[in-house]
């Protein structure tokens, strides 16, 4: 299985740097059966049934990009230098994995100042990444990195313009809750309350999970065989109780409709003994064509990069040839593309 099989051509132009306002005035292809339909995301409830079960992750990303500057003394004196550090997850040790640019430069025991409240040091390095020290407990880092920290916008947008106020808002699912994400799960950036609200009035039901989205998500699947591509890890849970909504539906004749590629593989994760079980860890799931799905039988979701491991998740989702369809609709109809972009609503093949 090829790498150039994920390929495709993408306008620059349809990479969205925005989004829609109001968030469900989104645009959302719906692909079920042969038919493509074009239609927004406050749709949502026509294309649903009484009894269907939405699965959400509520992660909350946190403001993980952040400006410092390194102090040294030197024979003439004092110098600053500008530090650039997107945090990627915090280890059991107290320390934080982080990517430094330039890490070259900074050396192990030096302190990056960030604000007059928040500093770390950097204690140690793996596999080009920084561990860092912040010298803040808990309760008062939080507060702290909110204060000093923007939020980590893909790199693709990023590379065009700098996070702002907007993006606090925009870049933050309106359930998130559980802090720990370097990147929004974008497919549930598109509900505000009215669409939730006429979901409820549809007797759509929803499941809370949370997967602690990743740096990793945006790094780029480098071997020709993807078969042989290692996934990045990423901490999610299936509670309990979510996993038992999940099942009772399931005994029901609804359908489990996960929002968001996280939401999908996290639950994917859980079910691999072949039914819906509580979990808790780590997943490095990876999902590809010929890959046994045990629970969803549908999928809201952005449009994705070319040979990116989501564009191979969708292709196992629908087959191969039905997803190059429908992006081939998606560049020709002008959806946006990416995070802040538009969605689909992708009902596999019986």
């Amino acid at each position: 299985m090829k790498l150039s099989e994920f390929d495709f051509d993408l306008p620059e132009r349809l990479i969205a740097t925005r989004p829609a306002r109001p968030r469900s005035s989104a645009r959302l292809l719906v692909a079920e059966g042969d038919a493509i339909t074009d239609a927004r995301v406050f749709d949502l409830p026509d294309w649903l049934r009484p009894g269907d079960r939405l699965v959400l992750n509520d992660t909350k990303v946190i403001p993980a990009r952040l400006a410092g500057r390194r102090k040294r003394i030197s024979d003439s004196g004092p110098t600053e230098a500008q530090i650039e550090i997107t945090l990627l997850e915090p280890r059991a040790d107290g320390l934080w994995a982080a990517l430094i640019k330039p890490l070259k430069k900074v050396r192990d025991g030096e302190e990056i100042i960030f604000s007059n409240e928040l500093s770390a040091t950097l204690e140690a390095r793996h596999e080009g990444q920084g561990l860092l020290r912040f010298n803040l407990a808990e309760a008062d880092f939080d507060a702290a990195l909110n204060a000093a920290g923007a939020m980590p916008l893909p790199p693709y947008i990023a590379a065009k313009r700098p996070a702002d106020a907007r993006d606090r808002d925009d870049y933050q699912t309106v359930w998130a809750r559980n802090a720990g994400a370097v990147a929004a799960p974008t497919a549930s950036l598109h509900f505000d309350a009215p669409l939730l609200e006429a979901l409820s009035a549809r007797a759509v039901d929803f499941t809370h999970v949370t997967l602690h989205v990743g740096a990793g998500t945006f790094l780029p699947v480098k071997v020709e065989d993807v078969t042989t591509h290692r996934m990045h890890g990423e901490w999610g849970e299936v509670s309990e109780t979510a996993a038992a909504e999940i099942a009772a539906t399931r005994a029901a004749g609804g359908r489990i409709i996960p929002v968001g590629t996280t939401a999908l593989r996290l639950i994917e994760t859980a079910a691999r003994g072949g039914a819906i079980a509580p979990f808790r860890g780590v997943t490095d799931i990876f999902i590809y064509p010929g890959f046994d799905f045990q629970v969803t039988d549908a999928l809201m979701t952005n449009f994705h990069l070319p040979k990116s491991t989501l564009m191979m998740l969708v292709s196992a989702l629908m087959g191969q040839q039905r997803i190059r369809r429908i992006y081939a609709h998606a560049v020709d109809a002008d959806y946006r593309f990416f995070s802040y972009g538009d969605a689909s609503l992708l009902f596999p093949a019986n």
